[in-house]
């Protein structure tokens, strides 16, 4: 990070503290929004987080935090406010939409109001939970469980003459995460849908504050399950940048060579499930088949399916000799092979593309104001990919590759990006097996102590898009606060834009085409 390039985002006469990628500063809650609409709309840079930290203990106080990326630089411009007594702060969602749930998210978990936002309701935690606690303050008492409330939760209503409601979940046929979806619809159209979610909130935020740190890592790992690979790195990076470790550049770019891996399994298994989700059962079953061969290739090499247990602080646990190498290589072509006749019959589907186009369509502007991400974000034209602009890993290094991107909005765009990223995610691969560097897979320079009063921010490309990784630590050097940020928390928001005006049965399809996390939104 060049700090004359980063100058230009920061007030004069702040009094600015440059980290390792990031630079903070803070900055009065009067002046916050007139901040934010400068970084936003003057500076185009993206709001990645918003989030507080409890400082009652040491400082007295509340800080609120706004993670903004600067992606030519690969680093983070982070302004901050003090609260103290009031308990409250300005809202900043009237001028950057996407800040909508974390402002709601820091009002449940912390107790403290943004003042201006449109919606009070309480979130994720539900309504047998008492208001007046907020368990990511400090002094909240983990191990003990709060009285049982009982509120009510309100949904939205659509007045008129022949409207109704259909409520779907928590509990669904399907082997799936439970949520819940109210429908209210004329005849079969979709006139609002609300998603309420929230059903397998686990308390990891909490968690990350008392468990070991061996026991973050694995925690990070479960924050959504089928990402395990990509949340664990995301943290791990966070660490090392806390402990100044360096990562040796075999272990970068076996890390490249996992990341892939878990999203091609992903990306196999979300296009077959499309195509089954239509009744094209050769494109479901080959997709499940497909994917079933990746997550057999993970176990081979490191003994997890899910790719668990191989980011460590300071590299990876699982290298590749010459032998594992070569077979992957071969796999993979092998497998592009059969993907791509998968795909040629689909694209000859009449009824298939039938059902995918038109189906579910979000327009860039909405996405834009929600901070949409990832397949769904890239799908709406919108150009970012943190593999590109943030270069972690040996990103930088790999041969550059296009940023797969659809202009339509809907489920056959979604579907159409996943299969551009198939093919990139090969690419990479094999780029990354013909240059993967001698050396040690973890650093022999690993640090144990992380820097006092500190923080790190951390990006990864999931293969649903950005994981942000957002680590504090206190006055001793310990962990106080981790937040991980799936992109799901942010793409959930516009489900209910992709289902408006289509047709009740569609709904499925639609949201098989986000495959959104629930757990990675019920922190």
């Amino acid at each position: 990070m060049q700090k004359e390039k980063i100058q230009k985002y920061i007030p004069v006469n702040s009094k600015a503290e440059f980290l390792k990628n990031s630079v903070q500063f803070e900055v009065e809650s009067l002046e916050i929004l007139k901040i934010v609409s400068n970084l936003k709309h003057e500076h185009n840079l993206s709001l990645k987080l918003v989030t507080a930290t409890d400082e009652q203990k040491e400082l007295g106080c509340f800080r609120i935090w706004y993670i903004f990326g600067v992606p030519d630089e690969d680093a983070f411009v982070i302004p901050y406010i003090t609260v103290k007594d009031a308990n409250e702060f300005p809202s900043i969602t009237s001028i950057c939409g996407e800040a909508m749930g974390y402002e709601m998210k820091i009002r449940t978990f912390f107790g403290l109001k943004p003042i201006g936002h449109p919606d009070f309701r309480q979130t994720i935690l539900h309504e047998n939970w008492p208001e007046n606690i907020h368990p990511l303050r400090n002094d909240f008492k983990w191990d003990k469980r709060p009285e049982l409330a009982h509120g009510t939760y309100k949904f939205q209503k659509v007045n008129g003459e022949g409207i109704y409601e259909i409520p779907v979940g928590p509990i669904h046929a399907g082997i799936i995460e439970p949520g819940h979806f109210r429908f209210s619809v004329a005849g079969e159209r979709i006139m609002l849908l609300e998603p309420r979610l929230g059903f397998v909130h686990k308390g990891s935020e909490k968690l990350f504050e008392i468990l070991p740190i061996d026991q973050k890592i694995k925690l990070s790992e479960k924050i959504s399950g089928d990402s395990s690979f990509s949340h664990s790195l995301a943290f791990c990076e966070a660490l090392e940048q806390l402990s100044d470790t360096i990562v040796s550049s075999r272990a970068k770019y076996l890390r490249v060579i996992f990341a892939e891996l878990e999203r091609l399994a992903n990306h196999f298994g979300d296009i077959g499930a499309i195509m089954i989700d239509t009744g094209f059962n050769f494109g479901g079953s080959n997709g499940s088949r497909l994917r079933e061969i990746i997550m057999q290739i993970n176990e081979r090499l490191t003994g997890s399916r899910f790719l668990r247990g191989v980011n460590k602080i300071g590299g990876v646990s699982k290298d590749l000799n010459n032998e594992e190498k070569s077979l992957l290589s071969s796999d993979l072509d092998r497998i592009l092979k059969d993907f791509g006749e998968v795909i040629n019959v689909a694209e000859n589907s009449v009824s298939l593309l039938n059902r995918l186009k038109g189906t579910g369509v979000i327009a860039k502007e909405v996405a834009q104001l929600n901070g949409v991400m990832g397949v769904a974000g890239r799908a709406t034209g919108i150009v970012s990919d943190a593999r590109i602009d943030y270069k972690y890993a040996a990103y930088g290094e790999i041969t550059p590759f296009d940023i797969a991107v659809e202009n339509d909005g809907d489920v056959f765009a979604r579907f159409n990006v996943r299969i551009k990223e198939v093919r990139t995610s090969h690419k990479i691969i094999k780029n990354a097996l013909k240059n993967l560097p001698e050396g040690s897979i973890r650093s022999d320079e690993m640090n144990s102590e992380f820097k006092a009063n500190s923080l790190a921010i951390s990006i990864v490309e999931g293969w649903r898009g950005e994981i942000v990784y957002f680590v504090t630590t206190d006055s001793h050097g310990n962990i106080s606060r981790v937040v991980p940020r799936d992109p799901s928390q942010m793409n959930w928001s516009v489900l209910k834009d992709a289902g408006f005006d289509n047709v009740v049965p569609d709904f499925p399809l639609i949201n098989k085409s986000f495959n959104l996390s629930y757990s990675g939104n019920d922190l």
